[in-house]
């Protein structure tokens, strides 16, 4: 693919820390910077799920005429140190910058270093939709699944910067700010500017898919996040399938290995682990004519994505039995505002199970595949991996101090 953008330079820094995040990055860049070369800046993880998607993405990135720096920014205790300190020169010539995260501890630091007037929120999930709310309210920056809980030590430690971070994300004294969102928003922070995100460039690169006749379900890491019982969202996606002919599961890239071993063995569906955002992968094709989805920014993106096609989404609602009693206090409410407003805004039909999940299943086999080696660089240029037993995200232990707190956010 020929380059389209020109020579990456100083001016526009963006990082991101997920691929959804890099996606949506060069959506904003073919959007609203057309020609402008970024340095996109890959605050890796350490799953090995989340950095295959993220080097795919890269490649994409590159395609696209970016300059792509990859860092090893949670690769040990002087990790941070060393990303923060290699980066600092970048971030002080930049005169704007694109941020995937605004909840992100490493993000937020690096905005208590940056000199840039010009700051742009690209999408990252539902989790934007909390962001404008808090900012517009003047609240502190939370992840809407643990508001609600005490603030442990490492939020303590971390609170001056994280304080700081909402004030340059704050309009005002020469900073402009911009959110480039397919989320719906409730609230709009006073000066904001809100660019609507339409998922243009997926379209004009992919697509559109060829269609099959089944169903596809999306997952989700709302077990893995405390929100919702292992045992009852296993018989609800049991009894989706069944309801509505599902064949194939695609696998969130947070879920666990142990969780999906279940989810094969006692549903029968294919598990497929995406190499892409769904999003490019529904655009690329095959995709079922129906894709079931629990609350998620799927059913906010897919139907953008898939813009022409005759794909239609299906969302089920989360029921308040299945949550945990670990959930935050806000969980139901914000899943209800996720479903309800890709409702109104997209029209999208309700997927029911064909009975509620009451029972929480036995445990099951433990053992699982080990998983593959991943190995640097390599580039993989097929649209879906099988279920291999890869394993989910690994703990953050990061050091003592601001920067063990930041690489642990």
């Amino acid at each position: 693919m020929r380059p389209r953008a020109g020579n990456a330079g100083p001016h526009t820094l963006a990082f991101v820390e997920s691929p959804v995040q890099l996606l949506n990055v060069l959506e904003w860049a073919h959007a609203h910077a057309p020609g402008v070369g970024l340095t996109l800046v890959v605050l890796s993880p350490l799953d090995p799920m989340t950095r295959g998607q993220l080097r795919r993405m890269s490649d994409l990135a590159r395609d696209e005429g970016h300059e792509v720096r990859w860092e090893e920014a949670r690769g040990g205790p002087l990790a941070p140190f060393q990303t923060i300190g290699g980066l600092t020169g970048l971030l002080r010539r930049a005169r704007r910058v694109v941020l995937g995260d605004p909840f992100s501890r490493y993000v937020q630091l690096l905005l208590t270093i940056t000199h840039a007037r010009d700051l742009v929120v690209v999408d990252d999930g539902t989790a934007t939709m909390e962001f404008v709310g808090q900012l517009a309210r003047g609240e502190r920056l939370v992840r809407w699944h643990r508001k609600g809980g005490r603030p442990g030590p490492r939020d303590v430690l971390f609170a001056p910067v994280s304080a700081s971070a909402r004030r340059r994300l704050t309009p005002g004294d020469g900073r402009h700010v911009e959110i480039f969102s397919s989320m719906p928003m409730a609230e709009t922070p006073e000066g904001v500017t809100v660019r609507a995100h339409t998922f243009a460039w997926t379209r004009e690169r992919f697509g559109p898919p060829r269609l099959t006749k089944g169903a596809d379900m999306v997952g989700t890491s709302l077990v893995e996040t405390g929100v919702v019982d292992g045992g009852r969202y296993l018989e609800a996606v049991r009894a989706l399938a069944a309801a509505h002919g599902a064949t194939r599961y695609f696998a969130h890239r947070r879920e666990s290995t142990d969780k999906l071993h279940r989810l094969a063995v006692e549903t029968g569906l294919e598990i497929v682990r995406p190499e892409l955002p769904l999003e490019l992968i529904a655009r690329r094709g095959p995709i079922g004519r129906t894709i079931l989805s629990f609350p998620s920014t799927v059913v906010h993106t897919l139907p953008l994505a898939l813009s022409g096609t005759e794909v239609r989404v299906a969302v089920c609602d989360i029921d308040p039995a299945w949550l945990t009693e670990h959930a935050s206090p806000r969980a139901q409410g914000f899943l209800s505002g996720v479903t309800g407003t890709a409702r109104e805004t997209h029209g999208l039909t309700t997927a029911t199970p064909t009975t509620p999940p009451t029972a929480t299943p036995p445990e099951t086999d433990p053992t699982v595949q080990a998983a593959p080696t991943e190995t640097p660089g390599t580039a993989n240029t097929a649209n879906t991996a099988p279920f291999t037993g890869l394993p989910g995200p690994a703990g953050l232990a990061g050091p003592s101090g601001t920067a063990g707190a930041m690489a642990a956010g």
